[in-house]
């Protein structure tokens, strides 16, 4: 008899600044009501100037543990998806695993942008099922704003910060991992991609100013569009297929929260009813690879996951990438952030243009 895996623990954390469709109004030609048709967005969560991907996973990962009633030592590999981060190396999961007191223990990051926490927890169920690990520690995280154009009216609504944690352990009864789908595409990166800072393209010192939007995000937004929908429609079914499952089998859909509009056509490919996808874009806008973990620990606060739930976690990003996971829910919670976590940093209040 093989190994299982399940999830036994959530947490998530957003920083507490906030910046709205309003506040966007200041900074560039647009305004609330365009930003929603086109988006679905109100606000987004932002890390202060000083805060780095690393200090809102931590607060993430301590909800999780606690929500599992683990202990850091008892973690034997740490897994961090991101696309933003605290340096191109070392490994943002090797500060979190110190930070977090987990020594001598497996810590590495995915980068595969949106896409991260699908490819990330799909590994984790892999190294538990292979007798390798029995607790994995996943986060997605991410600080976008630090990336973010704020003179790109395009862009620069779209993206927030924030973090989301899952502890996977190995199970003694039934495996929840039942099926996944991943994927690639890179001919041509340029449709979603961060130009500078690689070896493509690396910043000197006296390079930087002259090629400052080389280190912004960039999007061609009708092209990824299409191919998200499609995409992630064509991914879910796939995964499906090889848990031996069908869309009419999903109780709880959660996509990635790129658009709204992405989000509600995939929902309408699969033909599944609305009320059984989860989607909280007006809050957080898109937090790449903290999306699905952020949304999952908030339709477990609402009650809208259940024991012996079929969840469907499917996302798409840079790459261009996509993937999906089929996961049979136990009765994992979401744990507290510790009050000496909750808010770590003390910055002025994020005004129209404070910290851009």
């Amino acid at each position: 008899m093989g190994f299982g895996a399940t999830i036994t623990g959530v947490g998530a954390y957003a920083p507490p600044g906030i910046l709205t469709n309003e506040d966007f109004e200041k900074l560039v030609d647009t305004s609330d009501e365009w930003i929603v048709q086109r988006t679905g967005m109100k606000r987004r969560h932002i890390a202060a100037p000083h805060q780095a991907t690393s200090d809102v996973a931590v607060p993430a990962a301590l909800a999780a543990l606690d929500a599992a009633g683990r202990k850091p030592a008892d973690v034997d590999c740490v897994i961090v998806a991101t696309a933003t981060p605290d340096h191109l190396f070392p490994a943002t999961a090797c500060l979190v695993s110190s930070r977090l007191g987990i020594e001598g223990k497996a810590a590495f990051d995915i980068s595969i942008a949106c896409s991260g926490f699908v490819y990330a927890l799909t590994l984790a169920a892999s190294l538990i099922r292979s007798g390798l690990y029995n607790t994995v520690l996943v986060l997605g995280a991410e600080t976008l704003s630090k990336l973010v154009d704020y003179t790109d009216r395009t862009t620069c609504v779209l993206f927030g910060d924030g973090a989301g944690a899952v502890l996977v352990e190995r199970s003694s009864g039934e495996d929840c991992f039942l099926g996944s789908d991943l994927g690639a595409e890179g001919a041509d990166p340029s449709l979603l991609y961060l130009p500078g800072g690689g070896s493509r393209l690396p910043f000197s010192a006296n390079g930087k100013a002259e090629n400052r939007r080389a280190g912004f995000i960039h999007m061609e937004g009708k092209a990824v569009f299409k191919f998200a929908v499609n995409q992630m429609a064509h991914s879910t079914r796939a995964a499906l297929k090889q848990a031996g499952l069908t869309p009419h089998d999903v109780d709880v859909l959660i996509p990635h929260q790129a658009n709204q509009r992405i989000v509600d056509a995939t929902v309408k490919m699969l033909k599944l009813p609305d009320d059984r996808c989860v989607c909280n874009i007006a809050e957080y806008g898109n937090t790449s690879s903290a999306s699905i973990p952020l949304a999952l620990a908030d339709a477990l606060r609402d009650g809208r996951i259940r024991k012996n739930s079929i969840v469907v976690f499917v996302a798409f990003g840079g790459g261009l990438s996509w993937g999906a996971v089929v996961w049979r829910w136990k009765d994992a919670t979401v744990g507290a952030v510790p009050p000496e976590q909750e808010h770590p940093y003390r910055y002025p209040p994020f005004g129209a243009k404070a910290g851009l």
